[in-house]
C-alpha cells in the first residue's frame, strides 16, 4: 500500500512500491531513507550508493541526487522527511541542559548542520521502532501524538548509531588531532559505502583505497582500527547478511544465492554461513518456511 502523510508540523512520511523508477531530486528537507525490500541506487554528486533492506542513508537539507530502483523484485521504499524546526528542536534539546532549557525555551538555527551523508546499518532500535511505525500507518491511524512520537524515537536511535559509527569510530583512530581522524573515518566510510554496493563484485584493494583516497597499506590500516574488521572480513560478514536476508525472503536455489551474492565456492559459503549464524544455509530457509 503506497501513501504519503504530512503532519501537523510539517513531518512527512511516504511509503511507495516501485520497480524502475528514476528521477532526479532535491532534497528540501533532512530525510532519513530505508529499502524495505528490493534496493534502490544513488547518485550523489560522483559517489554511487545502493541501499538495501539491511542499511539505511541520510540526506542532509538542499542535497541535489539522482535515485533508480535496481532490483529484480519490486522495491518498497519508505522515507521520513524531518522539518527543519522539528530537527533544530530536537537537536537543541540533545545539546542544552536542562537549565538552559528552562531558562530560555527557543529554536536554534542549526541550518546549516549536517550529518555525513553515508549508509548507515539498519538493524536494532531503529528497524523496530520504524516497524512499528509502518504497521501503525498501514493500519490507518491518524494520531499524529502516536506517529511523531515515533519520528522522535527514529531521530533518537539515529544519533544513537551516528555515535557509534562516526563519534566512537574515530575515537579508535590512532591520530592526535581530532580534523585528521574526522577526514580519515570520513574517507574509510567511502570504502565501506563501496562494499555496501558492490558486495557482489570482485573489488580490488587497489580500487577500494583509489574510491577512499588512501594508499592499500594506509587503508588496511585504518580500517581494522575503525571497525575491527579487514575490508575482506567487512565484505564476508555483507555477503553472508545478504545470503540471510535472500534465503528468508526469496525462493532462489542456494547454489543461485551464492552467485548473487559474490560467492565461487558454494561449500566455503557454507562452512562461513553455518559458522557465523550456527545453522546451514538450507535448515535456515526451512526453518524460516515452518515458522
Amino acid at each position: 500500500m503506497d501513501y504519503s502523510k504530512i503532519l501537523r508540523n510539517n513531518n512527512k512520511i511516504s511509503i511507495r512500491t516501485s520497480c524502475q523508477q528514476h528521477s532526479q531530486q532535491y532534497n528540501a528537507d533532512f530525510n532519513i531513507r530505508f529499502v524495505l525490500s528490493g534496493n534502490e541506487s544513488y547518485q550523489i554528486g560522483r559517489r554511487s550508493l545502493s541501499v538495501y533492506p539491511d542499511s539505511f542513508l541520510i540526506l542532509n537539507k538542499g542535497t541535489q541526487y539522482s535515485s533508480q530502483v535496481d532490483s529484480d523484485i519490486p522495491a518498497q521504499l519508505f522515507s521520513i522527511n524531518f522539518d527543519q524546526k522539528f530537527l533544530c528542536d530536537f537537536q537543541t534539546s540533545h545539546t542544552l541542559n536542562d537549565d538552559k532549557l528552562l531558562a530560555k525555551y527557543r529554536y536554534n538555527d542549526n541550518s546549516g548542520y549536517e550529518f555525513n551523508e553515508t549508509i548507515y546499518p539498519f538493524r536494532g532500535d531503529i528497524r523496530y521502532n520504524i516497524n512499528h511505525l509502518k504497521n501503525h500507518l498501514d493500519q490507518g491511524t491518524q494520531d499524529e501524538l502516536l506517529i511523531n512520537e515515533y519520528l522522535y524515537h527514529c531521530l533518537l536511535n539515529y544519533f544513537r548509531i551516528y555515535n557509534e559509527e562516526f563519534v566512537e569510530k574515530a575515537e579508535k583512530l590512532n591520530f592526535l588531532n581530532s580534523s585528521t581522524r574526522i577526514e580519515i573515518l570520513r574517507r574509510l566510510n567511502l570504502a565501506k559505502e563501496y562494499l555496501y554496493s558492490n558486495y557482489n563484485q570482485n573489488v580490488s584493494l587497489e580500487e577500494l583505497g583509489e574510491h577512499a583516497c588512501l594508499s592499500v597499506n594506509h587503508l588496511l590500516r585504518t580500517f581494522k582500527q575503525a571497525f575491527s574488521l579487514t575490508p575482506h572480513q567487512f565484505l564476508i560478514q555483507l555477503r553472508l547478511q545478504r545470503a540471510k536476508s535472500l534465503l528468508k525472503t526469496t525462493d532462489y536455489p542456494v547454489n543461485e544465492v551464492v552467485n548473487m551474492i559474490g560467492f565461487e565456492c558454494s561449500s566455503s559459503f557454507i562452512r562461513l554461513f553455518k559458522t557465523r549464524y550456527k545453522t546451514t544455509p538450507l535448515k535456515y530457509r526451512q526453518y524460516r518456511l515452518s515458522a
